[in-house]
């Protein structure tokens, strides 16, 4: 006959299993803080292919500020290595290969050629290009809605876009017969942009005289082109290298007494006559999501190129009158934005 437990072995018994209990607690709360301050401790390495520095309004600085709202501190959890090409296009395969060479976590570009030296030089490190004209028809995506491989992030719809605006440069400027284009073509993507600007044109009985730039030396020579051959109006074809140059582009236009149409809102803030595209801060604030998603683990292969659906048409009024314009009272009214 088995005799029931003695009191003291029941309290012996008690003390023992609260001995174990105490030993694994401890051993958890003492392991917890160390995993917690590992996961912490995570700091990830941004590269930014860049044409030039960003500056104070610059829309890197539109997200990186997005990215600090994402919990993303310069100096506590990330590490930004900006490698910049000062607008030669040839440099961007050795800034791509300098990046891969530091193991960054992903690989943050504005420009097509720049999303291309990148995906040419690694093909795991996750890539979001911020202003993508033409990713299918460039060759940095399958799909817009399936990538398919390291190349993700925020489109423009450019072609629309441009061919937009030449017709709302021609909505302003009725007798305008001969317009100048200004581009980069270096830029592989400005191809479908051609098509749908050339296909535009036609519809409209425009003549369309292309004025070609390559790097920053080129546009000296296109303004004097331009000038000689004298058009009624000048169509900016947008990408990283023209912007940089969007002020130099408006004081031509200005001296010329050139009405021009460009897709980046900065081009008639400085003075040119009108702009309609997408809004960059929007779109930079998406890019920054983008770049949240991908170092959370997202595959880049399956997350889809994302389109905006806003377009804001801003007109310089105060450069209509310079230049004699009385522009028609409908398409000011269609304005999201006249500039007095």
């Amino acid at each position: 006959m088995t005799r029931p437990p003695s009191h003291l072995t029941m309290l012996l018994s008690r003390h023992t299993r609260r001995r174990v209990f105490v030993r694994y607690a401890a051993a958890a709360i003492a392991t917890w803080p160390v995993k917690a301050r590992t996961q912490q401790a995570k700091v990830y390495r941004l590269g930014i292919l860049s044409n030039t520095r960003a500056g104070p309004g610059d829309v890197w600085e539109t997200l990186l500020g997005r990215l600090r709202d994402l919990g993303y501190v310069e100096g506590q959890n990330l590490i930004l290595e900006w490698r910049y090409s000062e607008g030669y296009g040839e440099r961007w395969p050795e800034l791509a290969g300098e990046l891969v060479g530091l193991k960054v976590d992903a690989i943050v570009v504005m420009t097509t050629p720049a999303a291309l030296a990148a995906k040419q030089a690694t093909n795991t490190i996750p890539i979001i290009i911020t202003t993508a004209i033409d990713p299918v028809g460039a060759g940095l995506a399958a799909s817009l809605a399936k990538p398919g491989g390291n190349v993700t992030g925020v489109g423009l719809l450019q072609p629309e876009v441009s061919a937009k605006g030449l017709s709302l440069l021609k909505e302003a400027v009725p007798a305008m017969t001969r317009v100048a284009v200004l581009g980069n073509t270096a830029n592989p993507a400005l191809a479908s942009i051609t098509r749908e600007v050339e296909a535009t044109a036609q519809a409209a009985g425009l003549s369309l005289q292309t004025q070609q730039v390559r790097e920053p030396e080129d546009f000296a020579v296109a303004f004097a082109a331009i000038a000689q051959e004298r058009p009624e109006g000048l169509l900016v074809l947008g990408d990283a290298l023209v912007n940089q140059y969007l002020r130099q582009i408006v004081e031509f236009t200005v001296r010329e007494r050139l009405p021009a149409v460009s897709p980046s809102r900065p081009f008639t803030a400085l003075g040119g006559l009108m702009s309609y595209g997408a809004n960059l801060p929007d779109i930079f604030r998406k890019g920054a999501d983008y770049v949240d998603r991908v170092l959370k683990g997202v595959n880049p292969a399956d997350l889809p190129f994302e389109q905006p659906t806003k377009f804001e048409l801003v007109i310089n009024q105060k450069t209509a009158k310079a230049l004699g314009l009385t522009l028609p009272p409908l398409l000011l009214a269609r304005a999201d934005e006249v500039i007095e």
